[in-house]
């Protein structure tokens, strides 16, 4: 194995380095952070045979391009339906190639999502913060924001013939533009009139969109009366309802405690396809119990665990592949 060194030809907003998270550290008043999409973010990981854990490049709608200085690297890219242009030739994401010396690497959004994964079957030179690559993008601590005119190192850069190709997508992570919560813990505090609407009308993300959190546009909520509470801890998922009655699904770089309330909370297994919806895409929620969200986050973390375990597998080389399948019928003589 060799290192491979690439540059940022161009980077886009919000695109950062990401791993699992950081966690044990918010009672410090540090949030976890990590991906976005944690399913997608695994997926690239496993698609290589490393760690789902391990550190990958978060992109934004505004794409990421890169050019391969030197070496060679197999690589992957996951999450939403972005384009990828490898070497001149047009790829749908969700697919594992290899980059080398003198090739130059596009992925731009297309037809839907807002976030997609690059990770390299290699380990990425970055710095760590808190014994973790996670990026809080408000601070940039962590393995940092990627930006134009800087060059990636990868050391112990592997190319990996059998596992390129295409990566099976998993489907159970597609909320379909419904999100299930569930109400409360401040859900008593705002009018009988609020609650039907939160849980009826369709409500369409806003331009105000980045790593902390989505600010929806719709019909207000109204409280019963003015509530100031004290501030507690938030989680991933919480839908806070500030002074103006709009409500904010809080996500990967929250704060870790707040003190509007919080009229309910996204399941976790609904928030990597919640994630991927962009600006002007309605969503409508759906109520459900603690109990059900309890089972529902206990399937979802099966059904991840089984679809990780597949990709995990190397597909085998193109001629080990070929000599598998049944391309010729009939009998010769």
């Amino acid at each position: 194995m060799a290192d491979a060194r690439l540059k940022v030809t161009f980077a886009g907003p919000l695109v950062t380095v990401q791993d699992a998270g950081r966690f044990g550290h918010m009672r410090f008043g540090v949030p976890a952070s990590g991906p976005m999409d944690r399913l997608s973010h695994a997926a690239a990981n496993v698609a290589l045979g490393k760690p789902a854990e391990g550190s990958s490049i978060e992109i934004s709608l505004g794409g990421l391009m890169l050019e391969c200085l030197s070496g060679e690297i197999t690589l992957s890219v996951t999450g939403g339906d972005f384009t990828v242009d490898h070497a001149g030739a047009k790829l749908a994401s969700w697919t594992v190639l290899t980059l080398r010396k003198g090739e130059k690497l596009a992925i731009r959004a297309g037809r839907w999502g807002s976030w997609a994964y690059l990770a390299f079957a290699g380990q990425m030179d970055i710095p760590q913060w808190l014994g973790q690559s996670a990026t809080h993008s408000m601070s940039g601590f962590g393995g940092g924001t990627i930006t134009s005119g800087q060059e990636l190192y990868i050391q112990e850069a592997a190319v990996i013939e059998t596992r390129e190709g295409d990566i099976l997508q998993p489907e159970y992570a597609d909320i379909k533009g419904t999100a299930r919560v569930v109400m409360g813990p401040q859900d008593q505090h705002f009018e009988q009139a609020a609650l039907d609407t939160f849980l009826s009308k369709a409500y369409a993300l806003s331009e105000n969109y980045d790593r902390m959190g989505v600010r929806l546009n719709g019909e207000t909520l109204a409280m019963k009366a003015a509530l100031s509470i004290p501030s507690e801890p938030i989680v991933r998922g919480s839908v806070q309802v500030a002074g103006d009655g709009a409500p904010t699904v809080l996500l990967a770089d929250h704060q870790t405690t707040g003190g509007y309330p919080k009229i309910a909370t996204v399941v976790s297994a609904d928030v990597d396809g919640l994630v991927q919806m962009r600006h002007r895409d309605l969503l409508r929620f759906k109520a459900i119990s603690a109990a059900e969200s309890v089972d529902e986050a206990r399937r979802y973390a099966v059904h991840s665990k089984e679809y990780l375990d597949r990709i995990s597998e190397p597909r085998g080389t193109l001629e080990q592949r070929l000599m598998g399948e049944n391309l010729i019928g009939g009998v010769f003589s």
